[in-house]
């Protein structure tokens, strides 16, 4: 089910570091590691958690860096699958 704009800034309050794409119905965050091993490692736990949830991010790499964007296509916005996959990759993100 499409969520509300109070619904999506309620949920991104909760997440760390998310913020709404301007240009389309998805949330966005980018995340930087030490080198490129630890970028793909990440990838594969988020590829992991994307894979139980049913629900899959988009993904670009550019060596230690990682823009992750989640909607949800087939409605065309944002659901709870998209906060809910979000909370789970901010768990997967190691603090420095």
């Amino acid at each position: 089910m499409e969520l509300t704009d109070d619904q999506i800034r309620e949920g991104l309050d909760r997440l760390t570091d998310w913020e709404l794409d301007p240009d389309t119905p998805a949330i966005r965050r980018t995340v930087r590691l030490p080198d490129f091993p630890a970028a793909i490692a990440l990838v594969d736990q988020i590829a992991q958690a994307a894979e139980q949830a049913g629900h899959h991010p988009d993904i670009d790499i550019r060596y230690n860096t990682l823009h992750l964007s989640l909607c949800t296509h087939a409605v065309g916005a944002l659901t709870d699958k998209d906060m809910a996959l979000a909370a789970r990759i901010d768990e997967l993100v190691p603090t420095t």
